[in-house]
């Protein structure tokens, strides 16, 4: 009955991820508790997962990559990539893989990608080569880089947790740096070849906000037997028009919206809608229209305001919420003028439209506050928008940091999670992040599901579920022998990498691929770090995080990543299942 438990639980966890309807850690958290209730683990079981310090390791990173980003460090390698491209048109996309597979096989994947989308889409604009046929090389090579080391990815980092808690020796820095090259090199000369003539080419609305974006900007003025003098500006007929207001000149100045801010009769009131609605305002008794005008042809210049398209992340809070619920204004002093999902333009009731990852905005604000958003990896800007100034000298202290951190981890001098703590520490205390901002980096969902499903495999053992599954997938691939049986625990990974996060594909499989290697008498690391490197290839749909970043911002189709990225992940799992027991023999 235990092991039915588990197994009811598993599937539950499978549909949930799949879902999307609830977030990862809330899942991660309950199926915890029912185990708990159920008699499965001890409360002390069910928690311990997060007590390791690769956790505190992996937090650590997320650290000093947001402060890598802060200090330009990587703007000024993308600056680097930008001219070398502009030089040598032909090789730019090997530049670029090779550049953004070096830097995430240090770094998480999707922050890598976030990094680079601004700069690539730039690059894009101004050699006149479709986003299309760059951004999706961007996603795969920071996938593909991260399988080189242990700290490339989340997914390796969860593993060798598990491994170390069930009394294995953890995975060590390099350990996959032989097959990862490989799979990035196999990938590399993949996109090089046959994946570039498969990239679609979308040159329709492909250079920015300028075709999709149809809202434009005019200047009402309000007469004194107006029917809005003396309503608030959230709460005026102008939000019932389908209007937004951007601000409001009183005077000689202009008053960004705040609530309870009452309209008087003379105000200026610079709006943003649809020039049908543009049209009916002139009709309207007690409104004067001052002028309109395009504010992508002609920006206007507000106390500094800018206008920046930008892409909501996987992590994004607006995500799940409309832009009226979502009061981004109020709450960030940012106004969503314009939104665009794929090859859909959503400009009818843009402000009850729910927002998804990859969606992308048209916003009208200062810079600075959209850097909460950006530092807390919400959102990333990919038109031209403000930054702080460079700081070289503390990012070459950090890199500098950072390079004897994996040097000292590497020869064994100190524990991996105590030299990136160190080094996170460092980039807190010479100011390249603030705390608040190093706070926000870290991504406390992925850690909760790596804690978490990592006591779920405790109880897969402790109940006997991983037996049963290990016995019905060994029974099936059996006939082929002990490498079709490898191979199948590679595709379960793989397949279920498409419905789940990576992290999470890997630490449901690994514990019934454990007890499959011990039934064989096999090598349990094999069959782990196949496991690993399997749900690191994540190439078959948008699900995976770095493939959202680009899926809006490239208009892709889900059929663009089948068709691309199903030939790639083929060869990936081919190199994968020919490598590995050449490293980790089958017999050890």
């Amino acid at each position: 009955m235990d092991a039915f438990l588990v197994m009811g639980l598993l599937l539950v966890a499978v549909i949930l991820f799949a879902s999307e309807k609830f977030a990862v850690d809330q899942v991660t958290l309950g199926l915890l508790c029912l185990l708990v209730i159920g008699g499965i683990l001890t409360p002390q079981q069910a928690f311990a997962g997060f007590g390791s310090d690769v956790l505190v390791m992996l937090g650590a990173i997320f650290v000093i990559g947001a402060a890598m980003r802060d200090t330009g460090l990587l703007d000024q390698i993308g600056q680097v990539l930008a001219r070398g491209g502009q030089r040598h048109p032909r090789g730019l996309v090997a530049a670029m893989m090779g550049t953004v597979g070096l830097v995430s096989a240090w770094m998480n994947n999707t922050t890598v990608t976030a990094m680079f989308l601004g700069p690539v889409i730039s690059l894009s604009r101004r050699l006149h080569i479709p986003p299309s046929q760059l951004l999706m090389p961007l996603a795969f090579s920071s996938i593909l880089g991260g399988t080189c080391t242990l700290i490339g990815t989340s997914t390796n980092v969860a593993v060798s947790a598990y491994l170390e808690k069930s009394g294995m020796p953890a995975v060590g820095l390099f350990e996959t740096s032989a097959i990862g090259l490989a799979v990035f090199l196999a990938g590399l000369t993949y996109m090089l070849t046959l994946g570039k003539h498969l990239l679609p080419k979308r040159e329709e609305g492909s250079d920015g906000a300028a075709e999709p974006i149809r809202q434009y900007l005019c200047e009402v003025k309000l007469l004194p037997h107006s029917p809005i003098v003396g309503q608030e500006v959230f709460d005026s007929d102008f939000s019932a028009m389908d209007f937004q207001v951007v601000s409001v000149r009183r005077g000689s100045e202009w008053h960004e919206p705040m609530a309870h801010l009452r309209f008087e009769a003379g105000d200026v009131v610079l709006v943003a809608g649809r020039v049908q609605n543009l049209l009916r305002v002139q009709k309207i008794e007690g409104l004067q229209i001052q002028q309109d005008h395009d504010p992508l042809t002609e920006p206007f210049d507000l106390a500094g305001s800018s206008i920046l398209e930008v892409v909501l992340t996987p992590r994004s809070s607006l995500v799940g919420s409309s832009l009226r619920q979502s009061q981004l204004r109020q709450r960030h002093g940012l106004s969503a003028l314009a939104l665009l999902r794929g090859e859909s333009h959503l400009r009818d009731s843009m402000a009850d439209i729910p927002l998804q990852a990859g969606d992308l905005l048209l916003i009208q604000g200062q810079c600075s506050r959209l850097h909460p958003l950006m530092q807390s990896n919400e959102m990333v800007v990919l038109g031209q928008h403000e930054t702080a100034p460079t700081n070289r000298k503390r990012a070459m202290m950090l890199l500098g940091a950072f390079a004897v951190a994996i040097a000292l981890s590497s020869f064994g001098l100190l524990a991996p999670s105590i030299a990136f703590v160190l080094v996170a520490i460092f980039a807190v205390a010479s100011r390249c992040i603030s705390p608040e901002a190093a706070y926000g980096s870290v991504d406390w969902r992925l850690l909760i599901l790596i804690g978490g499903m990592t006591a779920f495999g405790q109880a897969m053992s402790h109940s006997g579920a991983d037996q049963w599954l290990a016995a019905g997938i060994t029974q099936l691939f059996k006939p082929w022998g002990d490498w079709a049986v490898l191979a199948g625990f590679g595709l379960l990974t793989v397949l279920l990498t498409q419905p789940m996060s990576n992290a999470a594909a890997a630490l449901v499989v690994l514990p019934v691929a454990l007890r499959a290697a011990e039934d064989l008498q096999a090598n349990p690391r094999l069959f782990a770090m196949v496991v690993m490197l399997s749900a690191s290839i994540s190439l078959l749909t948008p699900f995976e995080p770095s493939c959202i970043l680009v899926y809006g911002p490239g208009k892709y189709r889900f059929s663009d990543f089948l068709k691309v990225g199903g030939g790639l992940t083929l060869l990936s799992m081919a190199i994968i299942l020919g490598l590995a027991p050449l490293l980790w023999p089958m017999r050890s």
